[in-house]
């Protein structure tokens, strides 16, 4: 009997500290107010542009699998998707709301407010402005150096393969 009541006891104790443990590791969840300012600053990028389509562009290719295999029923899958993406429109607004909770759970509610603050500045705003284009330039530098390089590295693949009497 002692030893099932001091098994059971240290059972007991080690949920316990297991218990606190994983508490003490759960992240504190963010306040309403650092929610608010993680949407204000998505707002201000137009975050929404990223999923505006999330629905209409799931309901097309959900529609275009199942076609696949049912192409006797396009007239109808026709229809029903417009009545699917009716039924779901606005769903992609979930995907806002958590953002902003991940926003307000990376940043603190300080860093959030100015932020806020950073962004409605003259150098926020143009930051704003200027940052989509900035990152489209980017992106088409780093495509057309990867095409430039893809074809140097096709070259020394060449040379070095002809180095052993073989032609690609």
């Amino acid at each position: 009997m002692k030893t099932m009541s001091r098994t059971l006891l240290a059972a007991g104790l080690a949920l316990g500290l297991a218990f606190s443990a994983a508490q003490a590791q759960a992240p504190k969840p963010p306040s309403p107010a650092a929610i608010g300012y993680a949407k204000e600053i998505l707002t201000m990028k137009n975050a929404s542009a990223m999923y505006a389509s999330a629905v209409p562009n799931i309901v097309q290719r959900t529609k275009d699998s199942i076609l696949q295999n049912n192409l006797n029923y396009q007239k109808d899958l026709n229809e029903v998707s417009l009545v699917v993406a009716q039924q779901l429109a606005g769903k992609e607004k979930e995907i806002g709301e958590q953002m902003a909770k991940i926003y307000a759970t990376d940043f603190t509610e300080q860093e959030l407010k100015d932020l806020v603050t950073f962004y409605k500045s003259p150098l926020g705003q143009k930051l704003l402005a200027q940052e989509p284009k900035s990152i489209q330039n980017s992106m088409s530098y780093m495509n057309q150096w990867a095409q430039t390089f893809s074809e140097e590295v096709n070259g020394v693949f060449r040379a070095e393969m002809r180095k052993r009497g073989k032609e690609i």
